[in-house]
């Protein structure tokens, strides 16, 4: 759930005061980008990374993006003092207003920056996936942008979630395992983790690339490869990362399941990203206390 104060156009607001107008054609449209953070212990969590994506992200959709990075940084903390949340989530929006034929004579800057938090969703584990087939597009030059027009990713999590499963693993154009709705997928075979290259049309997931980097520090470099549904089936093991999720378990893929989930190489990297985590966040509480 939101957390009761936003921060829309330069204002901080108790959330029932936070208007959208029906004359912004982005967000009629879906143009926008968004980025979703972890905040640990009162810390924005891999900032940096996820400013950089909504950077390239805003050059690949002409969406405006005139902010500021340390600027944005700072309101985003206004957001977390104020909603008091020292461990959960938070969301920041760019939505598009460039004038079309659907607009009002409303004055309008040329894009919106909203932020807001919320809480830590819960989640099973050992999680149980789907698969849809032509789920990606990997030939879309929208491939891996992350945007708010994000009908297909909730679409296919709704369809999946009916069927009794808790994900569902998007297949491209090609028969290639691209990703989740919202999540990145690796797996295990003999010791050796992989996960599928961004020419897959998967999104360039935070946690993703900080495993990509970290891995071989604890012995279990993370590769990208193209995986295809058997590879899947005949890994020894199967998880899924995200912002929200860290790494998770997966004990079933469409039927196939997996008998240890999380297994321990899974649970080897889960310590090695907590671990990173924890040493962001100590540098950049002291950061802060320098100020």
């Amino acid at each position: 759930m939101i957390h009761r104060h936003v921060f829309h156009n330069g204002r901080l607001l108790p959330i029932e005061e936070v208007r959208l107008s029906p004359g912004q054609s982005g967000v009629l449209s879906g143009w926008g980008l968004f980025t979703t953070l972890r905040v640990a212990e009162g810390v924005p969590f891999a900032f940096e990374r996820h400013w950089k994506r909504l950077a390239k992200d805003a050059v690949r959709t002409h969406c405006p993006f005139p902010f500021d990075e340390n600027e944005t940084r700072a309101r985003l903390c206004d957001v977390l003092h104020a909603n008091s949340v020292k461990d959960g989530t938070a969301r920041i929006y760019v939505i598009n207003n460039q004038r079309s034929f659907w607009t009002s004579e409303e004055q309008f800057p040329v894009a919106d920056l909203l932020i807001y938090s919320g809480g830590l969703p819960g989640y099973r584990e050992p999680a149980r996936i789907a698969i849809r087939e032509q789920g990606r597009h990997a030939a879309s030059p929208l491939a891996g942008v992350k945007v708010t027009s994000w009908l297909l990713n909730v679409w296919n999590l709704y369809e999946a979630q009916q069927g009794g499963y808790d994900e569902v693993l998007l297949l491209n154009e090609r028969g290639e395992a691209a990703e989740c709705t919202t999540a990145n997928i690796f797996c295990v075979r003999d010791g050796r983790v992989s996960t599928p290259p961004l020419a897959s049309g998967c999104l360039e997931g935070i946690t993703r690339s900080v495993l990509l980097e970290v891995g071989a520090t604890a012995g279990v470099p993370v590769e990208e490869r193209t995986l295809l549904p058997d590879d899947l089936y005949a890994a020894d093991e199967v998880f899924i990362s995200s912002t929200n999720r860290s790494l998770l378990g997966v004990g079933e893929i469409a039927g196939q399941k997996f008998s240890s989930a999380p297994g321990p190489v899974t649970r080897k990297l889960e310590e090695v990203f907590r671990v990173y985590i924890a040493n962001y966040v100590a540098a950049h509480s002291a950061a802060a206390a320098r100020k």
